[in-house]
C-alpha cells in the first residue's frame, strides 16, 4: 500500500477485517526466529556439540563482526544492556576519568536503565528535556546542564533514531565531556555529518551500550549486550571488568562483576547480524506506510527523517491525547499494542528524590506514546489492517 488511500477506512470493511485474522501481535518473536531456523538450529548444535560455553570462539566471532559492522576497533561481549552501560561507567571511574559524585547528562524520558547504570556508579544522572519532534535528547538544551562536575553525555538513540550532531561533539568537545551511546534500540542507524562522511550508532561516541534483548532488532534468544569503542584502554578495562575484575584466571585487578556473554546466545547473535539491514529495511517501510497512509486527526505521527537510514523502527510511536481509549479500541480490533513507557524515570519510586522534579515534555510524551505493531515479518496485509483500524477511531465513548 503506497498510496493515499486505505481500502479499508469503511465501518463495514473494518467489520469484515477483524471478524477474518487472527490477533496481530505487536511483536512476533516466534514468527522472527522462525526466519533462521535452519541456520539458528545449526549454529546451537555446533555450541552444545563444542563443548565450550563460555568465553571461546563464538564469542569472538561476534565480537569481530559485531566490531567490523558497527565501524569500531572494539566489541565486548556482555551479559545484557544494562551491564554494557554499567561497565562502561564503571571503566571511566577505574581509569580516573570520573568519580563518585560526578554528574552525566541524560535524556528525561529515556527507559529507566539509561539511568540505574549512571546512578549504580554512584554517579549522578542530570535530566534534560528531549525534542518533542524526535523524542531523543534537545541538544539545544545540553549547555546549559552543564557544571563542573559534569564528565560526559549519555545520548539515548531512542526508538531507534540517531540522536547526534556537530553542535552535540562540538559542545564535549569544547567542555571536555565524554559522549557515551545508550544504542539499545538503534543498531544499524547511520548519522552522517556536514561533510558527508556515514557512521553507524555505535561509532559516534567515546563508548556504546548495546542491548540484545530478544525484543530488539537484532535479538538473542535471552539476555545478552555488547559495548564498543574505538578506544583501547577502555576496551581492556570493560573485558576485565565483565570477568570479575581479571584479566588472567585467578588474578582480580579490580572489583569487577561477572558479566560475559555465552557462547550459544553468540552464535545466535552472529547469525542474525548477517540480516540486521535487511530486517532494518523491512521496518522502515513500514513505518512509511503507516505514516503515508493513518489519516486521523486524532493521532499525531512520528516523523520519517529525511535521511531514511537515521532511523530503523525498533519501535513505531505515535501520540494521541485519548491514548488509552485507542489503545483499547485496538485491543478490542485485535490489534496488540504497548506503551513506551507509560512512567518516566523522575516518577519511578526507584528515584522518589526526583518525584517533585517537573519536566513537562517528557510527562506529555509518556501520558500520550502508543506504540503500534511494527517489525520485519508483519504481512502488507496485516499493516493494512492496522492503518484501517486507526483510520477509523474516533472519540465518541
Amino acid at each position: 500500500m503506497d498510496g493515499a488511500t486505505c481500502c479499508f477506512c469503511s465501518k463495514d470493511n473494518i467489520i469484515k477485517f477483524t471478524h477474518n485474522r487472527s490477533m496481530i501481535k505487536f511483536l512476533d518473536l516466534q514468527k522472527i526466529n522462525a526466519k533462521y531456523a535452519q541456520e539458528l538450529k545449526a549454529a546451537t548444535a555446533r555450541v552444545i556439540d563444542s563443548g565450550w560455553y563460555l568465553l571461546g570462539n563464538e564469542v569472538k566471532n561476534l565480537e569481530t563482526n559485531l566490531a567490523g559492522y558497527v565501524g569500531v576497533k572494539h566489541a565486548i561481549g556482555v551479559a545484557n544492556g544494562l551491564d554494557a552501560l554499567r561497565l562502561i561507567f564503571k571503566a571511566y571511574i577505574e581509569m580516573g576519568v570520573m568519580q563518585e559524585g560526578d554528574e552525566v547528562i541524560v535524556p528525561a524520558n529515556t527507559y529507566i536503565a539509561s539511568i540505574l547504570a549512571i546512578s549504580d556508579n554512584r554517579l549522578k544522572p542530570v535530566l534534560v528535556e528531549p525534542d518533542l519532534n524526535t523524542y531523543n535528547l534537545d541538544i539545544s538544551l545540553i549547555e546549559k546542564a552543564i557544571t563542573l562536575r559534569t564528565k560526559a553525555i549519555l545520548v539515548v538513540h531512542l526508538y531507534g533514531r540517531v540522536c547526534w550532531s556537530d553542535e552535540l561533539a562540538a559542545i564535549a568537545q569544547k567542555n571536555n565531556l565524554r559522549i557515551i551511546e545508550d544504542n539499545a534500540q538503534a543498531i544499524g542507524a547511520i548519522y552522517s555529518d556536514d561533510s558527508g562522511q556515514n557512521r553507524k550508532t555505535g561509532a559516534l561516541g567515546d563508548a556504546a551500550g548495546f542491548s540484545f534483548y530478544p525484543g530488539k532488532n537484532l535479538g538473542a534468544l535471552g539476555d545478552a549486550g555488547a559495548v564498543t569503542t574505538n578506544d583501547d584502554a577502555l576496551a581492556e578495562m570493560v573485558r576485565a571488568l565483565g570477568n570479575y575484575g581479571s584479566k588472567k584466571k585467578y588474578v582480580n585487578e579490580y572489583q569487577g562483576l561477572n558479566s560475559r556473554l555465552d557462547e550459544m546466545q553468540a552464535a545466535i547473535l552472529d547469525v542474525k547480524l548477517r540480516f540486521i539491514d535487511a530486517d532494518n529495511q523491512r521496518r522502515r517501510d513500514i513505518a512509511k506506510n503507516y505514516i503515508g497512509n493513518i489519516k486521523n486527526e486524532l493521532i499525531l505521527l512520528p516523523d520519517f527523517p529525511e535521511n531514511a537510514t537515521e532511523h530503523v523502527w525498533h519501535l513505531f510511536v505515535v501520540r494521541s491525547i485519548y491514548r488509552d481509549l485507542l489503545q483499547n479500541y485496538l485491543t478490542e480490533n485485535g490489534i496488540q499494542t504497548l506503551i513506551h513507557y507509560p512512567i518516566p524515570p523522575h516518577k519511578q519510586g526507584a528515584y522518589s528524590g526526583m518525584n517533585q522534579d517537573k519536566y513537562p515534555v517528557t510527562e506529555s510524551i509518556h501520558a500520550q506514546v502508543l506504540s503500534l505493531p511494527i517489525s520485519p515479518v508483519m504481512t502488507d496485509d496485516e499493516v493494512a489492517g492496522v492503518i484501517a483500524v486507526i483510520n477509523s477511531f474516533q472519540n465518541n465513548k
